[in-house]
């Protein structure tokens, strides 16, 4: 190497996950499918309440099943439409932030545990409530997703310049909002408490596995490469025909600069 010449580490955006939150986010997402698997295998086929769904079921109505406007109004923002505009905007924040792996999380992981959800899981699992498929609740997968995305761009390494302060409620509260939703699915009979929960793990599950994947995915073989100063002679490999395997030497200019073999 040209005398000099010194190695340069390349400018990288920072991962979503830490180091350190790797294991555990992949232990979550494992635990994520587990509960989504169990849930699946004990309601197949069902049309009917367990003795949980009954008891949690019963005591939600109970306490707010009067109250069906600010229930409807909630249950909106897990509809179609609004769960698109929050990730079209969450997305467009990514973008203009120049965060490119937060928009590949947003823009990946909340349309892809809807379609999981609505497409493979409802059809599959077949479990009904009032004639319509229910298993895993597509409203809380949708806003779960949402959340843990919001918890991901808030609390990775590559988070806003945002005081711990500001963020953490920010998270508790996209976790709030989500929870209130399915709450409210849950009062308004469109759904029993199991499906709540095998919709927040599907759409949490799906946002921790696309973190990690993209991470994995980013990560650059040559994140390395040396640094030349103006005027340095490019280095250069060729083959050393004096030596039976042909190993590769550094080119003419090193070659000259370390003189003559003997």
């Amino acid at each position: 190497m040209p005398r000099g010449t010194k190695l340069r580490r390349r400018a990288a955006p920072r991962p979503l996950l830490p180091p350190a939150l790797r294991l555990p986010a992949a232990v979550l997402v494992a635990g994520c499918a587990v509960v989504t698997a169990s849930l699946a295998l004990a309601f197949a086929g069902q049309s009917h309440a367990d003795r949980l769904d009954a008891a949690v079921d019963g005591t939600v109505r109970d306490g707010i099943g009067g109250h069906s406007e600010p229930l409807h109004l909630l249950a909106n923002l897990g509809g179609q439409e609004m769960v698109t505009i929050m990730t079209v905007a969450l997305l467009a924040a990514c973008l203009v932030a120049r965060r490119w792996r937060g928009a590949a999380l947003a823009g990946l992981a909340v349309p892809v545990a809807v379609a999981l959800t609505e497409f493979v899981l409802k059809p599959l699992v077949g479990r009904t409530i009032r004639g319509y498929p229910g298993f895993p609740s597509g409203h809380a997968t949708a806003l779960f997703a949402l959340a843990a995305t919001c918890a991901v761009l808030l609390a990775g390494p590559s988070r806003p310049r945002l005081p711990g302060a500001v963020r953490l409620p920010l998270v508790f509260g996209a976790a709030l909002v989500a929870a209130a939703v399915g709450t409210a699915m849950v009062g308004l009979g469109y759904h029993y408490f199991t499906d709540i929960v095998a919709g927040t793990a599907v759409g949490v599950g799906m946002v921790l596995l696309t973190a990690l994947l993209i991470d994995w995915a980013a990560r650059s073989p040559r994140a390395w490469r040396p640094a030349r100063r103006p005027g340095d002679t490019p280095v250069t490999s060729r083959r050393d025909p004096r030596s039976m395997t042909g190993h590769l030497v550094a080119g003419d200019a090193s070659s000259r600069a370390a003189g003559p073999a003997t």
